[in-house]
């Protein structure tokens, strides 16, 4: 069990703790870039590092100003699927998700550009946060807390929803609890607007949620790093992360994998040219996500079918 305590820097939620929550989890934003807008509909674990690093940095490169705007993956997916969205780059924090849901209507191609892992962040000042960080390991702390105090992603919308039933899942055969997956996903909170995951946590409203180990840098807040046997960030435990499921209410079922970041450029896109551009962007901007804590590595980038002239992997 790795605890990452939160440092002395500033803190990078400004843009989350200033913006309006909506429903499904959205952030909208609007970088201060005087050209060419180009309109972002991204993974709401996004949130912080494209507008506090990539969308500046991009900007500065460009005649292009970023327009972003953040919910679950599944639910901005089903946007461009319903066509009530256009924008001219689409990013899910599920490879998979973004082809089979937008393959064949809406894209032929998307750039993997990053990968994360997941674990759960704490307020020290709960009384799991004191069990923590005296060494109770996470599954026995979080099993014993009161129900609602551990909140997860609301698995209908967003991966990390789903990925945190999937974690539990497999931590229960890992340390061969029996009953841990049903005991913690019937106890915890389901957050349908991802950035209260973190902000209930901060508030004390929580005492912990299962996030992306990024979100919880962007908040300053302690974090339990999962192991690599259910963080789903090593590509060569593909089989075993693929033994975990999840069926959404529609029917779809999604299988654990390592987590892949995905971009493309829909073909309802607007500004298809400025989309171009900013998935471009993302294949050569590794020092760029590696600040903002993401990681690049196994490859990465890469594409899958074939990206058009204009973006090169």
């Amino acid at each position: 069990m790795t605890i990452v305590a939160s440092d002395s820097s500033p803190s990078r939620r400004r843009y989350l703790a200033a913006a309006g929550a909506t429903a499904f989890g959205s952030l909208t934003g609007c970088l201060s870039g005087s050209g060419s807008p180009v309109s972002v509909l991204a993974a709401g674990s996004l949130a912080s590092t494209f507008e506090d690093h990539v969308g500046p940095a991009f900007e500065r490169e460009t005649d292009y100003r970023v327009h972003g705007e953040y919910h679950g993956s599944a639910a901005l997916l089903r946007m461009v699927e319903d066509r009530t969205k256009h924008p001219d780059v689409v990013v899910s924090a599920d490879a998979t998700l973004l082809r089979d849901r937008l393959y064949g209507d809406h894209v032929d191609w998307d750039v993997e550009f990053a990968s994360n892992s997941i674990g759960l962040c704490y307020n020290p000042s709960t009384l799991l946060g004191d069990r923590l960080e005296s060494g109770v390991p996470w599954w026995e702390a979080a099993r014993d807390a009161d129900d609602g105090d551990l909140a997860i992603g609301d698995p209908e919308l967003d991966p990390l929803g789903y990925r945190a039933l999937m974690a539990f899942e497999l931590a229960e055969q890992e340390h061969g609890v029996a009953g841990l997956r049903d005991d913690l996903a019937a106890a915890a909170y389901r957050e349908p607007d991802e950035p209260q995951l973190l902000l209930g946590v901060e508030t004390g409203a929580r005492a912990g949620a299962v996030v992306y180990e990024n979100m919880a840098a962007d908040h300053d807040l302690p974090f339990v790093g999962f192991p690599d046997a259910y963080d789903f960030s090593d590509p060569g435990l593909a089989d075993h992360y693929a033994t975990a499921t999840y069926t959404t209410s529609d029917g779809y079922v999604t299988r654990g994998r390592p987590i892949l970041y995905a971009a493309t450029v829909p073909s309802g896109a607007d500004s298809p040219a400025a989309g171009r551009a900013f998935v471009d962007f993302l294949t050569d901007a590794s020092v760029v996500l590696i600040e903002a804590g993401l990681a690049v590595a196994g490859g990465l980038p890469r594409s899958n079918a074939s990206p058009p002239s204009g973006v090169d992997v």
